[in-house]
């Protein structure tokens, strides 16, 4: 794990939450018919430096992906929430990996280095922040193009806005998407099961 990434030192749709016999339910209106063909492990990205990651450094992980912004009308809970969960869940073998986009109302404006001072100063998040990304449109990073290739349940495909969460399991399969106004810490019951699960 050579290169593996560290955080600090290197009108939207709305979602239903109700609850089941398994907990939370705060996924998209209807679970997925299919998730997408692979792993993320075949995917490279490159960290907030501009420094290649192949996302094989964290196969056995958990691992939550979102897309983050600054100055967002949820930047102030999920930066939050999401340190939270890290600082909870990080040695049972979650990670999260942040990835900057600013195709939502121009809300992540700033340069890489901007980005990662302002999550570092302001809220002390230890999970990576990645380079600045498209995850719509014709210039999609690739990654973000596998992951919306799962039936998610919902009409579209496109990432709705700031902080869409996507869960992937300890085989790099992602099984999870969420919407962006769900809040990270009512996601732990998911995390929890994909935690315990071999």
């Amino acid at each position: 794990m050579g290169n593996k990434v560290s955080g600090c030192f290197t009108t939207m749709p709305q979602g239903t939450c109700g609850t089941s016999e398994l907990g939370p339910d705060c996924k998209m209106p209807s679970q997925p018919d299919e998730y997408p063909d692979g792993t993320i492990y075949e995917y490279s990205v490159k960290d907030v430096k501009g420094k290649d990651v192949d996302l094989s450094v964290y196969r056995g992980k958990v691992v939550m992906v979102v897309n983050v912004a600054s100055q967002c009308g949820l930047t102030e809970e999920n930066y939050t929430e999401l340190n939270q969960l890290y600082q909870k869940y990080k040695d049972q073998g979650l990670e999260i990996l942040a990835f900057p986009c600013n195709q939502f109302n121009a809300q992540e404006p700033g340069s890489n280095d901007q980005i990662q001072e302002f999550a570092c100063t302001r809220f002390k998040t230890a999970f990576p922040i990645f380079n600045k990304i498209k995850v719509n449109g014709i210039n999609t990073a690739p990654l973000y193009k596998f992951l919306k290739l799962g039936k998610w349940g919902f009409f579209e495909d496109d990432i709705q806005w700031n902080f869409a969460k996507f869960l992937v399991n300890k085989q790099g399969k992602p099984v999870g998407r969420y919407y962006p106004s769900t809040s990270p810490l009512s996601l732990q019951h998911d995390i929890n099961r994909l935690l315990e699960a071999s």
